[in-house]
């Protein structure tokens, strides 16, 4: 938290979201805890077939990104944005990248990632936070297969997003 005579300490969660997951709901409420600010930053992506438009994940991930909000007394801010990560980072005055991490299968690519970003701007740091036990397993990719082959997500989602994917997968 930013103390007197110190900026506030402003954080940018990236990600496609689609759709966004308990998993992702989790890192979301433990990195608001740290910052003065949390963005949301929902990535276009299309390149991965995305299941909702950019501009549905958006509302959903404002929807649900809510509640944490209002528990934790603060502004969480969530914008689409495409191009290098660093760009949007530096756009909403991000001084953290928050990422993730479910198992030792993400760390090779986010170390990567953050070495990278290390390179193009020094002033942001990566900050990485192990997936809680409980949702370790939950990608939005396999969330989005359950849903399409009939198989219960009502676990691996929150509500407002249960209905919109079964409703989207037409069920």
């Amino acid at each position: 938290m930013a103390e007197a005579g110190h900026k506030p300490l402003v954080g940018l969660y990236p990600g496609t979201f689609d759709p966004i997951t308990n998993g992702h709901l989790d890192i979301i409420t433990r990195a608001a805890r740290m910052l003065n600010r949390l963005v949301i930053g929902v990535a276009m992506n299309a390149g991965k077939g995305p299941l909702f438009s950019i501009e549905e994940r958006v509302e959903l991930v404002r929807e649900e990104a809510a509640r944490v909000a209002a528990h934790n007394g603060m502004v969480i801010e969530v914008r689409p944005f495409h191009g290098l990560l660093i760009g949007f980072a530096r756009e909403v005055g991000a001084r953290v990248i928050v990422r993730g991490l479910r198992a030792v299968s993400d760390f090779d690519y986010e170390f990567q990632m953050a070495g990278m970003n290390a390179r193009l701007d020094t002033g942001i740091e990566t900050v990485f936070l192990m997936a809680s036990e409980r949702h370790q397993f939950i990608s939005s990719r396999f969330v989005k297969e359950i849903a399409q082959l009939g198989g219960d997500i009502s676990s691996f989602v929150p509500a407002v997003t249960l209905a919109r994917t079964l409703q989207r997968v037409g069920r």
